[in-house]
């Protein structure tokens, strides 16, 4: 018998108590071989004036045990209160989030009854790095940084799921067509390591049509990867596809820690009513217990679970006059479960897991020994001005040429509106000047820059940010306005 793996365990608000109750009552029924360490988070820890939600001796317990189960929590509303799942992920550098959907139809009320896929979704970038900035009276800034390194190693991960978990393909899900560099990185990377894997199949979808074709056909799909605002979205999309997002679990993996939970939140209204499913924190343990080498307990759990549903025993949630036979609260379904330890569904496909497969994050673009030659183009200047038409100010910021910088063109977001008549588009206060140096053979410099800061400054402009211009080998590395 193998020895007990501590985890770390947080009962949560709302539903969290009961939910995390009934599912540590279950595994460990079941066999469990895990030693529990309990922390507080969420509303309490809120409210006693820690804006993260958590106590330093909770994150002590983490990276001792590198292995979270977590229940939902409530952020208090109003500012200042920062996403906890946001801060663990960040912190704890749980860059993958998986989340596997599937279909129990006909038990689970579903238009999808052949449903079947994983979404891995990139979990510390994009959008959700949250940088965020208030630039003039009318315009907010929300910046989407993709890395080559974050896009290497959720690429990388879903392939190795997908090897490990006799999956036939990946689909890759971006916007690159728009967003030519983010996306687009994103995009090449995952061609370039699919390559890696020629057993597996491969496909790309922009992120319109592909979650189109994921409503109206899910069975055409295996794995499917993306970044991190796009699998936020198509991961809830989808479990309510399959029938319910009560049901569905998620782990959220790093090279060091990882965590464990279901994808919905507290729902304070059924609190403390023995109402609430416990299925979707039971299923991420599911991922748990293969996480931490425990596959037979996890298979011994999921069809425990399929066979309780099978017999028509459902939460309120779910349950439907033609399809279920009685009613329960959490802690029945629990009991329900508990009595079918051991058994398999008959109808629905058995639950086999392996323990996880470990392996090494290989950095793609060390091994290929990339190094870029960088050069030093022009700079986007921003400024909040709010006194005149577009051509009003192209005619004041030509003015503030310099020896080596000279205005190309000026954008209002992200359209172009000088040189030319700015026809009838609504402009902002926020406007992007683009200066590019003269001398197309030869970069320009920081201290070239600073001079033509120092001019528009001097002319009475307010710039509220900028942007370097680069070349990386030649090829610029910035997009152009629409319209240029």
């Amino acid at each position: 018998m193998s020895e007990n793996i501590p985890i770390t365990v947080a009962h949560g608000d709302g539903i969290g108590p009961e939910i995390m109750d009934a599912t540590l009552r279950i595994i460990l029924e079941a066999g469990a071989r895990v030693d529990i360490e309990e922390i507080e988070i969420g509303e309490k820890v809120y409210l006693r004036g820690n804006t993260a939600g958590i106590e330093p001796s909770a994150w002590e317990s983490l990276r001792r045990t590198k292995v979270f189960l977590k229940a939902p929590i409530t952020t208090p509303q109003g500012g200042g209160y920062k996403s906890l799942n946001v801060t663990a992920r960040k912190t704890l550098g749980l860059y993958a989030n998986i989340r596997p959907v599937i279909s129990y139809y006909p038990y689970v009320k579903t238009k999808h009854p052949v449903m079947d896929l994983v979404i891995v979704r990139e979990n510390e970038e994009d959008l959700y790095a949250g940088i965020e900035h208030r630039q003039t009276e009318q315009v907010y800034q929300c910046l989407k940084l993709i890395s080559r390194p974050g896009s290497e190693k959720i690429v990388r991960y879903a392939f190795e799921y997908a090897k490990n978990n006799d999956r036939k393909k990946v689909t890759c899900f971006m916007k690159d067509n728009i967003m030519k560099m983010t996306d687009g990185l994103f995009h090449k990377v995952f061609d370039e390591i699919g390559e890696e894997y020629p057993d597996i199949e491969k496909e790309s979808w922009i992120i319109d049509i592909g979650a189109a074709k994921m409503a109206s056909s899910p069975e055409n799909f295996d794995v499917l990867v993306m970044e991190n605002l796009y699998g936020d979205i198509l991961s809830d999309v989808a479990a309510q596809m399959s029938g319910s997002v009560g049901l569905a679990g998620s782990a959220n993996v790093g090279e060091q820690c990882s965590m464990f939970e279901a994808i919905h939140g507290s729902a304070p209204r059924r609190a403390n009513q023995n109402l609430a499913n416990p299925s979707g924190l039971l299923l991420g343990a599911v991922l748990m217990l293969v996480h931490i080498g425990q596959g037979d307990i996890a298979t011994k759990v999921h069809n425990a679970w399929m066979k309780t549903l099978e017999d028509g025993i459902h939460t309120y949630d779910i349950f439907k006059p033609d399809t279920s036979k009685v009613k329960v609260g959490t802690k029945e379904f629990a009991d329900a479960v508990i009595q079918r330890l051991g058994e398999i569904p008959k109808t629905l496909k058995p639950a086999q897991y392996k323990a996880q497969v470990e392996y090494k994050q290989q950095p793609f673009e060390k091994t290929k020994g990339r190094k870029s030659v960088k050069d030093l183009v022009g700079i986007d200047v921003f400024i909040d001005w709010n006194f005149g038409t577009s051509l009003d100010l192209g005619e004041l910021m030509k003015k503030v040429t310099t020896e080596h910088l000279e205005l190309q063109v000026i954008s209002n977001r992200g359209i172009k509106v000088w040189p030319g008549k700015a026809f009838e588009n609504f402009c902002s206060d926020h406007w992007s000047c683009r200066f590019m140096g003269k001398n197309k053979e030869k970069p320009i410099t920081h201290h070239q820059i600073i001079e033509l800061l120092t001019k528009i400054y001097d002319a009475g402009f307010d710039f509220i940010k900028t942007e370097h211009l680069y070349d990386f080998n030649g090829e610029a590395g910035y997009t152009l306005a629409q319209g240029q």
